[in-house]
C-alpha cells in the first residue's frame, strides 16, 4: 500500500504542475488571437504583390530584360530558411517542421545549406551535422519588418552572387487553432504567378517596368520570410495553447485518480485499526 504522505505529497505537486500548465495556456491564448490576425491579415498583400510582380515579369520579358533574382540556372547548392520556434512546449509543431526539412535533405543530390531561424531548428540541424550558414534566434513574438531584413538580405546576396542557386522557405502554416500545416516552397528564383486569360491589369508604371520590377521583387522577398516569419508565430502560440489545455487536463485526471488512491488507502487504515481495536477488545473479553 503506498503511503498516504507520499500520495498527498505527489497530488501537490501535481496540482502545482496544473496551474504552471493553465497559467502558460492563458498566456498563449492571449498572444494567439493577436499573432492570427497578424498573419491573416498579411494574405491579401502577399496575393496582391504577386499579381502585380507577374504582370511586371511579363513586361520586362517584352523588353528584353531579365532581373538576377527571376533568373534560373543549373542547381549546385540549395538554400533553406528553416523556421522554428525558440522554446519547446508546443506540440508536435517543431518536430514536424524539422522532419518535413530533413527529409528533404537528404532527397536532394546536391549540397544543402540552412539559414535557422529559432533555436529548436538550428540544435537539430546542427546535432545532426547540417550546414548551417546563419542562425536567427530570439525573434519576438511582435516582429517588425526591419527585424527579419537581415534574413531576406542575406539570400538574395547569396542568389545574386551565385554561391545558391535555389532558396526554399520551410515554415508551419496557419490553418486553424487545431491545425498547422509544415510547408516547404520555393523562394527564389521568383517564379510569377499565372494570371488568369479572364483578368486584366491596367497598371501603368513609372519610370518603367523594367525599373519597378527591379525595386520590387527585393521587397517581395523580404515580405515573404517575413509573412513566414509571422505565420510561424500564429501556429506556435495556437499549438502552445492546445498543449498545456491538454497538459493540464492530464494533470486533471491524475489529480483526481491520485485522490480517488487517497481515499482508498485511507479507508484500508481505517478499517484495519478498527480490526485492531475489535481484536484487542475480544482478547481482553
Amino acid at each position: 500500500m503506498i503511503s498516504p504522505r507520499l500520495l498527498r505529497r505527489r497530488i501537490r505537486s501535481v496540482e502545482s504542475t496544473a496551474k504552471i500548465t493553465k497559467a502558460m495556456e492563458m498566456i498563449a491564448t492571449a498572444k494567439m488571437k493577436r499573432a492570427q490576425e497578424q498573419a491573416l491579415a498579411g494574405r491579401p498583400y502577399s496575393d496582391k504583390i504577386g499579381q502585380i510582380i507577374s504582370d511586371l515579369a511579363i513586361e520586362s520579358e517584352r523588353a528584353g530584360s531579365l532581373h538576377p533574382l527571376l533568373e534560373k540556372r543549373d542547381i549546385k547548392r540549395i538554400a533553406i530558411v528553416h523556421i522554428t520556434t525558440d522554446r519547446g512546449l508546443c506540440g508536435g509543431l517543431n518536430a514536424n517542421m524539422n522532419r518535413l526539412t530533413a527529409n528533404f535533405i537528404l532527397e536532394q543530390s546536391v549540397p544543402v545549406t540552412l539559414v535557422a531561424i529559432g533555436r529548436k531548428g538550428r540544435d537539430f540541424m546542427m546535432r545532426y551535422k547540417h550546414d548551417v550558414r546563419a542562425e536567427f534566434t530570439k525573434i519576438s513574438d511582435r516582429p517588425t519588418l526591419l527585424e527579419t531584413l537581415p534574413i531576406s538580405h542575406i539570400i538574395i546576396d547569396d542568389y545574386t552572387s551565385g554561391y545558391i542557386d535555389m532558396v526554399y522557405l520551410a515554415y508551419t502554416q496557419f490553418i486553424t487553432t487545431m491545425t498547422q500545416r509544415p510547408t516547404l516552397e520555393p523562394l527564389l528564383p521568383v517564379e510569377p504567378a499565372t494570371i488568369p486569360k479572364t483578368e486584366t491589369t491596367e497598371y501603368i508604371y513609372e519610370p518603367d517596368p523594367v525599373f519597378v520590377l527591379g525595386e520590387l521583387l527585393p521587397r517581395f522577398v523580404e515580405m515573404k520570410v517575413y509573412h513566414a516569419i509571422r505565420e510561424a508565430i500564429a501556429s506556435e502560440q495556437s499549438a502552445r495553447m492546445v498543449a498545456m489545455r491538454n497538459a493540464t487536463d492530464n494533470a486533471n485526471e491524475v489529480v483526481s485518480d491520485l485522490t480517488l488512491t487517497l481515499n482508498k488507502a485511507r479507508q484500508e487504515m481505517i478499517t484495519k485499526e478498527l480490526l485492531d481495536i475489535t481484536g484487542g477488545v475480544e482478547v481482553l473479553h
